[in-house]
Formats: C-alpha cells, structure tokens, sequence
C-alpha cells in the first residue's frame, strides 16, 4: 500500500507482470493482453510468463460471428444508411448475402426520421442525414446492370442488390450466360428481388439454375416490372411465368425463346392479367400451341402491336385468330410454322383484321403461296414493309399480284426465294403504285439472264433503292433492263454479282437522274476502270459512298477519276483492289475535302512511299484501314500513327519489308 500511495510515476507498467498471490488457473484464464501494474524491482524473469493455448482462448472471446442469423438480421435492418449496410456487405459473404435478404420495407426507420425531425448534435450532422435520406427515398430504377459469363454468381447479385439499393435503385438487370461451376442460381435472384423492387427490365440468357423459385420471388417483390425476356431457361415453367403475369400487371413487353417448359397456360396468363402487354415473342417453345395463341390474342387484341411467333407447334387455327384479333398489330413477324398451310396464311389476310400493320416478316414458311400473298395484300391495306425469306413456293405471278393490291408498300425484300426470276423483278417495278421506294432480292438463285425481248415497261418513279446482292446468275442483260426502269435511284447495290460487266451497269448509271448517293459494287469481279470512270464522271457532284472492295481489275486509273470529280465522297472502300503508290497520291490531290473513311486493305502494291499522301488526307479522316498492305514497314506504322492521332487505324503485322 505505501508503495501505491507513494508511487510517483517512475515505475511502469508491464505487460502480464504479478505481485499477487492469485491462483494461476483463474489467472491465466484473463488472458495475455490484461495489465498489470508491478514495480521494476518486481520484473519477471522470463520473456514469456504466460503461455496461454490459443483454444482457451477462443472459446471465452466474445464475436458477433457467433450470433445467430436472426439476430444478425435484426441488427443489419437497423443499420441508419446505405453507406453503413454497403461497409457490412464488405465484411463477409456470410454478412453479404444476409443483408441481400432485407428488403426494402424491412429496413427500420425511427419515429424522428418518419416525421423528418432530426435530433443532431450538430448542423453538419442534420444535412448529411438529410442528403442520405433524400437518395434512399430515391429509389426510382435509374440503374443499369450486366453481368456475363464467369462474373454471373449468387455474390454479384447480391452485392448488385446491396450496393444499387440507395444509389437511385436498379432499373434494369442483364443477366447473360452463368458461371460454370458457381452459376446463378434462385438465390442471387431472390437477392435481386428483395432489394430492388423498382426493377422494371428483367433479361436472363442461358441460365440454366434459375427456376421458377427466382422467378416467384420477382413476382412478389417486384411489382413494376414492365419487361421480361427468357432465353434458354430450362428450369422455368409455367408456374414462374404465370406468378409473374398476376402480381405484375404493367408488363408492357415479353419474350421467351428456347423454354421448353412453358407452355399455353402461361400465355393465357398474360392476356388475362396484363392489360398493357403491347409486344410479344414467342420462339422455340413446344408447348405453346393453339390455345395459348388464341386465349393471348383475343384479350389482347385492343393494345398488342408487336407479335413475334417463330418455330412454333401452331396450326392453320392461330393465324386465323391473328388475322381476325390482330387489329392493334402494327408488326408481326412469323418464321418456321411448318404445320401452317396456305390456307393459314389465306386466313390471316382475308380475316381483314390486320387493318393496322406496316410491316410483315415470313421466313421458312412454307404456306406462303402465290395465292395467300395475293390475299395479304389485300387484307392489308396499311402495308409498307414487307419481307419474305426461304419462302420457296412464292413466284413470279404471287409476286407481281401482291404488288398491285399493297397500295401503301414502300419496301419490298425478297430473300432466298429461288422461283423468282427475271420476270418476277421486271414485273414488280412495272407494276408497282406510285409508293414502292425500296426493292431488294438477295441470294435468289433463280434470276438469269434470259435473251427475250420484253415489251415497253413502265419505269418505277418512286424507287430510290435497289438492292440485288449475291444473285449468282444475274449478268449484264437483266441489268441493263432494270436499269432504265429506275430513272431515279439514289442507293445501288449490287454486291456479289460476279457475273455483270461494263455493259450491264453503264446504261443503268446513264439512266439515273438526280444522281447516285450511295453505291457499293464488291466483289463485281468483272467490272473495269472504264465503267468506274463513268460513274465518277455522271454521279461525282452526288456520290457520298462509294464500295469497290474485291474488284480486281480496279486499278489507280479508278482513284484518279474519283479524285477528279467526287467532291462529296466521305466512304471509299477500294480493299483488294489493284491500287498502288500513284493512285493514293492521285487520291490526295484530289477535289474531296469531306473523305473520312478508306479502306486500302489487301492492296499489296502499297508501300511506305504512300505514308506523305496518306498524311495529308489524314487531315479529315476518322478511320483508315491498311491491313495486309505488306509493303507498309513497322516503323511507317509508327510514324503514321503519331501523326495522325485523331484516326482510327487498322494494320496487321507486317513481315515484307524490315523494320
């Protein structure tokens, strides 16, 4: 005692030091980190008194990790801000994926905070619980979220649910692809649910471990959501789409390709309780037939406008329901209906229900006829876009007869459709109404050349478009003749017509009045500088694009007409093209201020002695492309790179020339 009295602070403290006579059991018990107060005199004589075993110790420590989850809970839920339950996300998994299962409306609020009166020690204090409030009230789904592939997991999504909770609320959420060995699964997107009621655009893709579970959570919680799409979800049935469809009544859109689990309750679901539903896509899904179709489309009939029904098992019935409910249906998209005969499709114009659509894809529809064309065109009268691909019994009688009776086409593409011939072309352009301003055939194997006479045709004025891409047998004589039935043609393409020559594309280059915009000629193997200079010379003062890629015979006499008379030019492709030195220079001496996009890639005969040209017509341009100029060293790459910073460019590794 008077040691303590008289003590004066000279003495310290040591660390596990005793001048005590207490058992040593229940002192040790304490633990190495208690002080203990002992003069120096009373130092002890060993480094380490107290070895204590590390399982006595931690089994005395006292850890909120060994609260139970319950209790976890509760605490989480009254964390004050998002910034707080962001920090505890940050401590564990375990703590993240607890506080992923908070919702909202669990969160606590204290009376003050209800009434907005604050009870702050200092000014500072109210303004930054009154900013922290304003962003967690904020929670209107302004976010956006992606996760793909390996970075799908249950921990994104949770970590997305904590983190986006009080930053402005995620709106919509991408989930494509899944983690191979942690994939999502109903967990992450029940963590999904549970924080971010505002979600109105929910995409999942190939996730094969989310099943209906998930999916009810998202009904529950998620009562804004206005956009589904499902893709190759093998897990989800009718049950989860169903849930969905009653607790969500602002869908405004839903597709669902490659389910096989859903079937035509689902549908039926949606047209009962989703009055808004004004876009549906249907695609690869065995169970959705008949029924579905027709319950969906006749409560529907006042608001849907978009129908897409691709590889399904429906009939002749179905299309007879769109033809006659689908008034509202301004697009409609129908693809792989092998059990639909032509009197489906005569049923789905003659119904005079489609009074409303403008535009109209078939493909691989094998009851598209001559005879249901024809019928569609009539029942149609509002149609402007009309698209048929691999639909092999349509020919050139369906073709002209559908012409005549759509009044209100503006756009025509024929794709795959290998019974049109020279006839069926000739014959829509001749017989089409004043509103036709875009034709296009694309791999039609049937259009030759056919050495006939035709009569006087009466040219089509409104066309501003032509497209016949990749129509092997189509040679100069067609072109000749279509061409002076097109007087007033702004965009030409004629890509992949290896078989047409000077003599097919002159008269048609003479025939266009107001002068060509855009033009693209690849792979026209057979054309020549002759018919190049021609359209520099007739269509220079109008041309803004122009495609010479894959034209071999092309050489620098081509550049040099450009140059001189293509003020506008600001696309020029010439890629594998016989173009060298002297043409790129010509080029940059040339009238065009605007060029801004060329291509010289594959043209071997270009080399380094090309890099000043190139230099000053970097002086406009955004995107060059030199790949496979082999001439071109490493160092003129460099160089030209450091000068022309501005401009994208392309190049490959060059072994030609050294470095």
């Amino acid at each position: 005692m008077p040691t303590l009295v008289n003590y004066r602070g000279d003495d310290e403290f040591y660390s596990a030091g005793s001048a005590c006579s207490v058992d040593s059991a229940l002192f040790f018990s304490i633990g190495s980190n208690v002080d203990v107060y002992g003069p120096s005199r009373k130092r002890a004589r060993i480094s380490n008194p107290f070895a204590f075993e590390s399982q006595m110790f931690e089994e005395k420590k006292p850890s909120i990790e060994n609260l139970p989850d319950e209790c976890l809970f509760e605490i989480f839920r009254h964390l004050p801000g998002g910034q707080e339950r962001s920090a505890a996300a940050c401590v564990s998994k375990h703590w993240l994926m607890l506080l992923s299962s908070v919702r909202n409306t669990e969160i606590y609020k204290s009376e003050s905070t209800q009434t907005g009166q604050e009870v702050c020690k200092s000014k500072q204090d109210v303004e930054m619980t009154t900013v922290d409030e304003t962003k967690e009230d904020d929670c209107e789904g302004y976010l956006t979220r992606c996760v793909e592939g390996k970075k799908a997991t249950d921990l994104r999504l949770a970590a997305i649910a904590v983190g986006t909770a009080t930053r402005g609320g995620l709106g919509k959420l991408s989930i494509r692809g899944s983690n191979s060995i942690r994939g999502v699964t109903d967990l992450g997107l029940s963590a999904i649910a549970h924080g971010c009621p505002s979600l109105r655009v929910l995409s999942l893709w190939n996730v094969p471990f989310i099943g209906d579970e998930g999916l009810l959570k998202i009904a529950r919680e998620c009562h804004l959501l206005e956009k589904l799409d499902l893709s190759e979800c093998p897990s989800i049935s009718n049950k989860g789409l169903v849930a969905v469809a009653e607790n969500c009544p602002n869908l405004t859109a839903v597709t669902i390709e490659s389910c096989r689990k859903i079937g035509n309750e689902s549908l039926q679901a949606i047209g009962r309780c989703c009055p808004n539903l004004q876009s549906i896509a249907i695609k690869n899904c065995p169970l959705v037939g008949d029924q579905g179709v027709a319950s969906l489309l006749s409560a529907a009939s006042t608001v849907l406008s978009k129908v897409r029904f691709q590889a399904l098992n429906i009939t002749d019935f179905s299309l007879a329901v769109i033809g006659h409910y689908g008034k509202a249906i301004t697009n409609l998209v129908l693809g792989g209906l092998q059990n639909v005969s032509q009197k489906g499709f005569w049923a789905l114009g003659s119904a005079s229900g489609l009074q409303s659509l403008e535009s109209l894809l078939i493909t691989s529809c094998r009851g598209t006829t001559d005879v249901s064309l024809e019928a569609i065109g009539k029942g149609c009268p509002n149609l402007k876009q009309m698209s048929l691909k691999k639909c092999c019994f349509v020919s050139d009688n369906g073709l002209v007869a559908f012409v005549k009776v759509a009044g209100s086409l503006k756009s025509l593409h024929l794709e795959e459709c290998n019974r049109i011939t020279q006839f069926g072309i000739l014959g829509a352009l001749s017989n089409c109404v004043s509103k036709l301003k875009s034709l296009a055939f694309v791999k039609c194997m049937g259009i030759k050349d056919l050495a006939l006479e035709t009569p006087a045709l009466t040219p089509c004025l409104s066309l501003r478009s032509l497209i016949i891409q990749n129509c092997l047998s189509f040679g100069s004589a067609s072109l000749a003749i279509v061409g002076k039935l097109c007087p007033q043609l702004h965009h030409l393409d004629l890509s992949g017509l290896c078989a047409i020559t000077d003599d097919g594309l002159l008269p048609l280059l003479e025939s266009c009045e107001d002068g060509l915009v855009k033009v693209n000629l690849s792979d026209c193997l057979n054309l020549t500088d002759n018919v190049i200079s021609a359209l520099a010379r007739l269509h220079g003062e109008t041309l803004e694009v122009l495609n010479l890629e894959g034209c071999r015979k092309l050489t620098d006499a081509s550049l040099a007409a450009i140059a001189d008379n293509c003020s506008l030019l600001n696309d020029l492709d010439v890629s594998k093209c016989s173009i060298s030195d002297a043409g790129v220079a010509a080029l940059s001496r040339g009238v065009q201020h605007n060029l801004q996009i060329l291509s010289l890639s594959g043209c071997s005969n270009v080399s380094n002695k090309s890099m000043l040209s190139l230099g000053k017509l970097g002086q406009t341009l955004v995107g060059l492309n030199i790949q496979q100029c082999n001439f071109i060293s490493s160092s003129a790459i460099e160089l030209l790179l450091e000068n022309l910073w501005r401009c994208d460019i392309l190049y490959g590794v060059n072994t030609s020339v050294p470095i």
